[in-house]
């Protein structure tokens, strides 16, 4: 930590203002109280309150980031509490399973795309130019591991997923000559309450029995918790990673295989 001329401990994102997307539970709710934890000023989203606990000491803005209404009202909403962005974590996201690829109604894989891929493009073009024209910023697309062995009963979410990190390489091409660093994290299996329902819900279309623990499964041998991917998104969003940009860090305990 650094500390200022009177020696007091200074936080390393403070005076930093934030907005994380589905906030409210799992991954996005941890990614919010490193956030807090870091000093910055954080407003968080999802549908509903309902929807999860809002980390003690963050701003909540119900919102449907699934619609180009939803997303800008969520933007007016942010600049409003806070006066501008300086950094943004897009977090929200999920599918549900079925049998396969070719089963997939057309209206989910539209769904998957505007709750997976659609939201942070239409965010961060609502967003990203302040930063733009402040000459600073940080911005983070919360994908999946998942795209690297792409499976038939999730192929809508890991499309929308591959779509968000071939989006998030472009973008922050774009953005660097204006200081503004534009990253993604890719988690692997992480123990979230709609982590295990999703599982539950594959498991019953496989007819197998549903795994509770990644012990057999992951290299490090055990599953990832929330904390594991917010300690990525701290880092990245920091100053410890200020020429990282255009990056897909994967935090899956070593599961999925490389190249």
């Amino acid at each position: 930590m650094a500390t200022n001329d009177g020696g007091t401990e200074m936080k390393e994102l403070a005076g930093k203002r934030a907005l994380v997307t589905g906030g409210t539970r799992g991954i996005g709710a941890a990614v919010v109280r490193q956030l807090l934890g870091a000093g910055a000023e954080v407003v968080t989203t999802a549908r509903s309150e309902a929807s999860g606990a809002v980390p003690a000491g963050a701003g909540f803005v119900a919102a449907d980031v699934r619609t180009r209404g939803g997303a800008e009202a969520l933007a007016v909403a942010v600049r409003e509490r806070l006066g501008g962005v300086d950094i943004v974590v897009h977090n929200a996201g999920g599918a549900v399973p079925h049998p396969g690829a070719l089963a997939i109604p057309d209206e989910e894989w539209q769904g998957a795309l505007d709750l997976n891929y659609l939201a942070a493009v239409r965010l961060d073009a609502l967003l990203a130019p302040g930063m733009r024209e402040r000459g600073s910023g940080a911005i983070v697309h919360v994908s999946s591991a998942a795209v690297l062995t792409p499976v038939g009963p999730f192929l809508h979410y890991v499309a929308a997923k591959a779509a968000l990190e071939s989006y998030s390489r472009g973008l922050s091409l774009e953005l660097a000559p204006y200081g503004v660093r534009v990253n993604a994290v890719s988690p692997g299996r992480v123990a979230t309450p709609g982590g295990e329902a999703t599982r539950e819900q594959w498991a019953r279309l496989n007819g197998a029995p549903s795994q509770t623990n990644a012990d057999d499964t992951t290299p490090l041998g055990r599953d990832g918790q929330p904390d594991d991917i917010a300690n990525a998104v701290l880092f990245l969003v920091s100053g410890r990673a200020g020429w990282l940009t255009g990056s897909n860090l994967i935090v899956d305990g070593g599961e999925f295989p490389r190249g």
